[in-house]
């Protein structure tokens, strides 16, 4: 009974909650929205708020839909670019723009320049791309004018946008930011209400300087900031616009420098931080010159959680700091770039065992052994783990196996590269008699031998793994009919991606039709290797 009423929408408020169960499970979604009215009301917005980071359904024609609330005057321009003219429609289901949530920058120009590249390719039957005919020389400023009227549909719906993300790796990103930027300074209400900023960018764009304080005179919401940029000289005032953001905002809880260089003592001595601020993020930093840390920690009176990524110069003066903190150091991720000095490796983890969640480790060092002595002592909390890159000794790859063992009542995210046939095959033969009975994420990059795969796979048949991903760096036969047999046909993975490397070429399993649809009837989603790879790199951002 309560089942029918679910369905015919007589519980709006149940159904409400059970639909936002599903908010990142994109194909769960788009069968809600077949369902009824009331479902498809629930489901849009959650598929509408990042559909510029949706990873499957993987297709670009959303933004056809945005075009649709494109104003007049920049309808205009983009009909020069059309055959045919008045192929708007006058109105559409709902106003999909609303919905948005999240924008970065990068994601939108990316999304922009395949979609563009389909306009070329596509073979399907679509209106909207059979009106429109590029040459090379229109192509350009055809995606620009795209990128541009995307942004200009956003900032005149007056999105409630929660997630602004600026990233700019590439000249492309640079050249199509400077197309939006007076757009956003002439209309600060479309940044007014963020909560998350992300500033990320290599090169040197004095548009940013603007942007920022922009964001700085008319935002004062912001809980987390994301700073990754590199160093410049002293006439270029990146810093002291940080610190003017991080001034004004009244809430901000989280912040995570990344940069190839020491911060300055400025961003990091800031009294907004003392009573307000739980959770502080080191990405690539370099703490050589730093030497406030134990003041900086010590006036944190709310810290729940510190984070060091890939740091270097974690040497005695770091861990002198570290020593001078009277409140407890809350190291929840340790991903160790260098190695340290055995007494300091062993304070630091001594300190912040009992609270590390995340750890991992290079390989090709004399004190691999000690590390992993010590997380197998003192470090039994571990959720992602990251192991083996590099490892070449046998003792300590059987250490390494330990710890999972150890830890896999806990263990969530697991992260395993060997770069050695010998090692790849102590690997397999171990790994799957102690992999947890659920792991949300594994990630295999080996030289697979079958038949150790094989092992690897039927000692592992308990074992349910919610995203497998594989990459095969050298073989001469491929694996897929042996992840078919045990993995495929148990249905023991609900998302699954393979880049393998056979006779010197890169093949992906995604581009494997034939493949990809014999997966979908066991109910597995086949995705494109690098859409569900998770850079340890980029972890960074997804840390609570």
């Amino acid at each position: 009974m309560t089942c029918s009423k679910l369905f015919s929408g007589d519980l709006p408020e149940l159904v409400n909650e059970a639909i936002q169960y599903f908010h990142y499970d994109y194909k769960t979604l788009h069968s809600c929205i077949l369902v009824n009215r009331l479902w498809c009301r629930i489901a849009i917005p959650l598929l509408w708020e990042d559909p510029f980071s949706m990873k499957f359904p993987k297709n670009y024609h959303f933004i056809e839909i945005y075009l649709h609330k494109l104003n007049d005057d920049y309808k205009i321009k983009l009909e020069e670019y059309l055959t045919q003219k008045d192929i708007f429609p006058s109105n559409t289901l709902f106003n999909y723009s609303n919905f948005i949530q999240r924008l970065n920058t990068s994601k939108v120009c990316s999304s922009v320049v395949k979609w563009v590249d389909t306009i070329g390719n596509s073979t399907k039957s679509n209106y909207f791309i059979q009106n429109i005919k590029l040459s090379l020389s229109q192509k350009s400023n055809f995606t620009k004018l795209i990128y541009k009227s995307l942004f200009l549909i956003f900032i005149e719906n007056e999105v409630n946008l929660n997630s602004f993300e600026i990233t700019l790796h590439y000249y492309r990103e640079h050249k199509y930011f400077n197309e939006i930027f007076e757009l956003i300074l002439q209309k600060p209400n479309f940044i007014y209400n963020i909560k998350n900023f992300r500033l990320d960018f290599y090169v040197k764009n004095d548009n940013i300087i603007k942007i920022l304080g922009c964001i700085h005179s008319n935002c004062n919401s912001i809980s987390s900031l994301y700073f990754l940029f590199p160093s410049f000289n002293i006439n270029y005032p990146i810093e002291k616009c940080l610190s003017q953001i991080i001034n004004s905002q009244e809430n901000l809880k989280k912040i995570s420098f990344s940069c190839n260089y020491s911060l300055s003592y400025h961003l990091l001595l800031n009294p907004n931080f003392s009573n307000k601020l739980n959770t502080i993020i080191f990405h690539f930093i370099d703490f050589k010159n730093i030497t406030v840390l134990g003041e900086v920690f010590n006036q944190l009176n709310v810290l729940e959680s510190i984070h060091i990524i890939k740091c270097r110069s974690l040497d005695s003066n770091f861990i002198q700091q570290i020593n001078n903190i009277t409140k407890p150091f809350k190291l929840k991720t340790l991903f160790l770039k260098e190695i340290l000095q055995v007494e300091s490796l062993k304070f630091l983890i001594q300190k912040s065992g009992n609270y590390l969640e995340n750890f991992g480790s290079i390989g090709n060092s004399q004190s691999l052994k000690e590390i992993f002595e010590l997380a197998i002592r003192y470090c039994n909390k571990i959720k992602l783990l990251q192991l083996f890159a590099g490892i070449n000794n046998r003792n300590d790859i059987n250490l390494g196996l330990n710890l999972i063992e150890n830890i896999k009542q806990n263990l969530n995210y697991l992260f395993i590269r060997s770069f050695h046939s010998e090692n790849s095959s102590v690997i397999l033969q171990n790994l799957g008699q102690i992999l947890p009975f659920k792991l949300e994420y594994l990630y295999l990059q080996l030289i697979f031998d079958t038949n150790d795969l094989e092992m690897f796979l039927k000692n592992s048949q308990n074992s349910f793994i919610n995203k497998l991903v594989i990459r095969n760096r050298v073989n001469k036969s491929s694996i897929v009919p042996y992840i078919k047999k045990y993995i495929m046909k148990e249905k023991r993975v609900k998302y699954l991606a393979i880049l393998e490397t056979l006779i010197g070429k890169d093949e992906d399993l995604f581009s494997q039709k034939d493949e990809v649809e014999e997966f979908k009837l066991y109910d597995i989603q086949v995705l494109n290797y690098y859409d569900l790879f998770i850079d340890i790199n980029n972890y960074v951002k997804e840390i609570e």
